[in-house]
This record gives structure tokens, sequence and C-alpha cells, in this order.
């Protein structure tokens, strides 16, 4: 039997290979057979990991959420600046290379399935419930500070910004000619100067 980390890499290849063949195919034009090849190992080991091609995407989805996580390890970090930190942390979402892009293919491949599928419904909201705590807290933090006007719901501020977060990615990915990322990122800063308190700079 193959040793514990050993498995563990493995299990990351094939993860990584899967949201990479969403991101190209669709979730529904996905086959084991796909993964298997980009992943450079065979169907059988595929299936030796997963219960089938649903519980690999599943999976897939999962692991996508969570390598977006550990590629902002600094979002954990104490807020120096609690607004420089929630304007990165808004800049760090919108698609901006390889990475973040297929990240977004894979989240929207997943939105697109929820629609007829509850157990990938659940799986959106337990995954979202995560990524909105991660806002919330930046949000807290800028008001916590003073520097929001008064008066302003923190839960109402939060689904703003991932709201918007969203719209504009969908924007960018399917290629708007008035989405550039220049763009995203003005949207972005109206946004947050729209929260800030009279006489608040921004950045």
């Amino acid at each position: 039997m193959a040793r514990p980390s050993v498995e563990a890499e493995r299990r990351r290849q094939i993860l990584t290979a899967a949201c990479e063949a969403i991101a190209e195919l669709g979730f529904r034009g996905v086959r084991v057979a796909d993964v298997a090849r980009r992943a450079d190992v065979s169907s059988g080991t595929v299936h030796y990991y997963f219960d089938g091609k649903d519980a690999l995407l599943r999976a897939a989805f999962a692991f996508n959420f969570d390598s977006s996580l550990r590629r902002r390890q600094w979002m954990h970090d104490p807020p120096a600046d609690p607004l420089r930190r929630l304007d990165a942390l808004l800049a760090s979402y919108l698609p901006h290379g390889p990475a973040t892009t297929t990240a977004w293919r894979v989240w929207i491949e997943l939105w697109a399935a929820a629609l007829g599928s509850p157990e990938l419904q659940r799986l959106n909201d337990a995954v979202y419930d995560s990524w909105r705590a991660i806002v919330r807290d930046a949000v807290d933090a800028v008001c916590d500070a003073g520097l929001t006007r008064p008066g302003l719901d923190r839960s109402d501020i939060t689904e703003m910004l991932i709201g918007m977060l969203d719209g504009l990615a969908i924007q960018a990915l399917i290629r708007s000619s008035r989405i550039t990322r220049a763009r995203m990122l003005e949207i972005c800063d109206a946004a947050v100067h729209s929260l800030l308190a009279d006489g608040v700079p921004t950045l």
C-alpha cells in the first residue's frame, strides 16, 4: 500500500487535473478518462481514489476552493491597514492569470450544474459560506476601524461585494469588451469608496 504522503500527492494530482478538465470541457463534458490523461494516471487509478465521476467532480469543486484559500494565506494575517486589506482581497479574487481564471471557470461550472442538483446546491452553500466569512471578516475590520459611513449593515456590505465580484468575473470570462482588468479594479475601488465615511482617504 502506498504511503499516506504518496496517496495525498496522487489525490492532489488527480484533483488538479479534474479542475483543469472542468474549466476546459465543462461539468457535463468531462469524463474520467479526460482527468486520468491529464493526471498521467490510468482511469483505474482515478476510480481507486474516487467512487465515480460525480464523486470526483464534487471533490474537485471543494479542492478548487481550498486551493484558492492556499494562494491567499495572507488574508489571515492581522490587518495592519483594514482598508488596504479589503481592497487587496477584492482584487485578488478577480480573474487575472491562469490560476484564478481556471478557478473561476470551475466555479461557474458548479453554479450551472447546481441548477438541477440539490447535492451540488448544498456543496455550493457550504463552500460559499466559507468565502462569505472571509469577506465578512475583512468588512468587519474596516467597520471596526470606524472607516465606513454610519448605519451601514455589515451583512449587506458583504453580500454586495460578493455579488459584484461574481458579476465582474463572469463578464471577464466571457470576454466582455467593456470589462477589462483595469475596469474591474476601478469598479471595486468605487464600490469600497462608496462605503467610506466622509474624510476617509481612498487608496
